[in-house]
């Protein structure tokens, strides 16, 4: 039956452990039974015991093997350490890698309902220093630039056009088919998922829309691509100006920006960590929380969970393709 949840423990040298435990308390029986953990639990085993965390966690082989009490199952990937939280760059990077390939694997099969990820530094994927989004889009062998990033919470969502590059870099890579493709995949997850069409609010490059200058981005890019979303009968608003538009949030489902920071400071401001990390276009439901490493919290039983919750809950609230 497809109803289990890949879960990937991210990053060891992070507040994953303790996010994890947290979360695990707040779920129901039911659910613990549907989860699965790659990672490592010798390394879990340690980690949980120097949070004085009381939690059994069991190896297991496979997503079909059942464990009679509510045991976290993990299934192990090898990882080299002395210390539970410093395990050094290399071994962090390959342990990381060989955990999402794993899910990776896993979902493909179509045997669950998809990938949850614990945080994981970004400079650890190899030399490229991708996201993870960009990670297991290169993995599913999808058209490059394809993927979009949603950070979601049911009363908005954002997503920015280009993700983990310099902003130098920003004007050279939008462009108009980069634009309408991924705000169509946008409104058809909202249509597929609430049987709604979405209001989507899109973002100017420049400050104040570069006044729409005749060669600015706004002129040659973005507002031909809100006019052939208009065209595809998509509720596509804008060009919005940046420094405004979250004092009116409200008037809309989704706003999209042109670059990772633009959209996702304010929002952050705004919902904290009442928010997921979404991957739409991969070939598998693809989350994670809403935050990073929290290297500067590790051991010290202060880390908010309330993302990797919301993101268990969220995947479990769907029972079909939610892609």
């Amino acid at each position: 039956m497809k109803n289990k949840i890949i879960l990937v423990s991210g990053d060891p040298n992070s507040i994953n452990s303790e996010i994890i435990y947290k979360s695990w308390k707040k779920l129901k029986k039911s659910l613990k039974k549907r989860i699965f953990l790659i990672s490592n639990t010798h390394l879990l085993t340690q980690q949980f015991k120097k949070l004085n965390y009381p939690i059994k966690v069991v190896a297991i082989n496979d997503l079909n093997q059942k464990i009679k009490d509510n045991s976290l199952k993990v299934i192990n990937v090898d990882v080299d350490f002395r210390n539970p939280f410093k395990v050094n760059k290399k071994n962090s990077s390959k342990f990381i890698i060989n955990c999402l390939n794993y899910a990776h694997k896993l979902a493909l099969n179509n045997n669950s309902l998809g990938i949850i990820n614990c945080p994981i530094n970004k400079n650890l994927l190899k030399k490229e220093k991708i996201g993870v989004t960009e990670f297991l889009a290169k993995k599913c062998k999808i058209r490059k630039d394809s993927e979009v990033m949603l950070i979601y919470n049911k009363k908005l969502a954002v997503s920015p056009i280009t993700t983990h590059i310099d902003l130098k870099d920003v004007s050279k890579k939008i462009n108009i088919p980069l634009i309408v493709n991924k705000v169509i995949k946008i409104n058809s997850w909202y249509l597929q998922n609430f049987k709604k069409k979405p209001k989507i609010g899109i973002l100017g490059l420049n400050p104040h829309n570069g006044e729409l200058r005749k060669h600015s981005e706004e002129k040659k890019k973005i507002i031909p691509a809100i006019l052939k979303l208009k065209k595809l009968k998509i509720k596509a608003f804008g060009p919005l100006v940046a420094d405004t538009i979250f004092m009116n949030w409200e008037n809309y489902d989704v706003i999209v920006g042109m670059y990772h920071d633009q959209v996702l400071t304010p929002f952050k401001t705004i919902f904290k960590f009442n928010a997921i990390n979404i991957t739409l276009g991969l070939k598998y439901f693809r989350a994670s929380p809403d935050h990073g490493t929290a290297t500067s919290l590790i051991g010290k039983n202060k880390a908010n969970y309330l993302s990797l919750l919301n993101s268990i809950n969220f995947l479990n609230s769907f029972k079909n393709e939610v892609c």
